[in-house]
Order: C-alpha cells, then structure tokens, then sequence
C-alpha cells in the first residue's frame, strides 16, 4: 500500500473546469504582456509626434497611437465580456 501513489482529486474538478481555469491564466498573462507592448509602442509613437520635423511621420504616429488603443481597448473587454455576461448564459439559456 505504501508503494502506491496516493491522490486526493477534488470532487468537483472536471476537465471543463480545469481548461476554464487554463484559459484564465492564459487570457491574464496575455493581457499583462499586451499592456507592456501598448506602453511600449505608444511611447514610440508619442516620441515620434513630439521630436519629428515631418508631418508625414507625425500623421503616421498619430494613426499608430490610435490603433494601439482601440486594440488594447479590445483586449480589455474581452474579459469583461468573459466575466460578467457569460454567466448570464450558461447551460445555454438566459439566466437574468
């Protein structure tokens, strides 16, 4: 008996609950490298409208920082979508 390796499984854990719970780790380590990379670019892009002499490069800055913030933006609801209005629909019916 003691050769035997010995689990204790809760009785609850299910594989929907364990990939649910993959997936949350997953999407917030996502969010937290995107974040990184929003700071990042916009930067870039707020230094290039500042210090450049071309308009060009100012209006390409300027398209960049607002591509930027919509994605980011995007990402960020994606998990308010995820956490508050999913519930709502689980089992496949509405629940109010």
């Amino acid at each position: 008996m003691t050769l035997l390796p010995t689990s204790a499984y809760a009785a609850n854990d299910t594989i929907w609950t364990k990939a649910s719970e993959i997936m949350q780790d997953v999407y917030t380590q996502v969010l937290g490298i995107s974040t990184i990379a929003a700071i990042v670019t916009a930067s870039i892009a707020l230094l290039l409208m500042n210090f450049s002499k071309s308009g060009k490069t100012v209006d390409e800055s300027r398209a960049w920082l607002k591509r930027i913030i919509i994605t980011w933006a995007i990402l960020n609801s994606l998990g308010f979508v995820m956490a508050y209005i999913t519930p709502f629909f689980q089992g496949g019916t509405w629940k109010p």
